[in-house]
């Protein structure tokens, strides 16, 4: 009987694990990261991974009910990996929104954008985006997709991830806070097209 038994657990593990390979490689398959790269037709020019980051600064603090407030987006890239130019390492970027009403509901919005990195080398790259967010779970998930303009890396893709608690925003739209800050880690892709 245990000789059965073995027979048994044989192929129900084996489909086990099956099951489990298909569900991890339909994971990766969907990922926004992977599904960037994918998707794009040219070659990975520069990649910039965690601890990349980016602050949002409100001031005053975003509350549910509408105000006028001036937004401060600082970017911190690096480290960055580039074949094509292995001398860009980081680079940081400032997006100053000039006063405006303003509430945290708008923290769930989407709409356009224009970034201006400036890199370790001095040289700069102006990105003309899009952006979008999305409360995951507990994760407040922006991402931005757009073109270099002009600059260092010209006609490229842009994929900017941006991924942070959600905790803060969700209490603030139920008017159980305000949002002074907030911290997200950063997955850049710039890609050849």
């Amino acid at each position: 009987m245990s000789h059965r038994l073995r027979v048994r657990s044989l192929p129900r593990t084996a489909t086990v694990l099956t099951a489990l390979c298909l569900l991890f490689g339909t994971l990766l398959a969907a990922s926004p990261v992977h599904a960037s790269v994918r998707q794009a037709d040219g070659l990975l020019d520069l990649t910039c991974t965690p601890p990349s980051s980016a602050v949002a600064s409100y001031s005053p603090p975003l509350s549910n009910t509408p105000q006028t407030s001036r937004s401060t987006v600082s970017y911190q890239l690096g480290p960055c990996v580039s074949l094509s130019r292995p001398d860009v390492t980081s680079g940081t970027s400032v997006v100053v929104n000039p006063p405006r009403q303003r509430s945290c509901l708008d923290l769930l919005a989407g709409g356009s954008m224009t970034l201006v990195v400036t890199w370790n080398t001095g040289e700069t790259s102006t990105v003309s985006a899009n952006f979008n967010t999305t409360v995951v779970g507990a994760l407040l998930q922006v991402v931005i997709t757009g073109t270099v303009t002009s600059g260092l890396f010209q006609g490229d893709a842009v994929v900017l991830n941006q991924t942070g608690p959600a905790t803060q925003v969700l209490q603030c739209t139920l008017g159980l806070g305000t949002v002074s800050s907030i911290y997200s880690t950063v997955l850049l892709e710039i890609t050849s097209l």
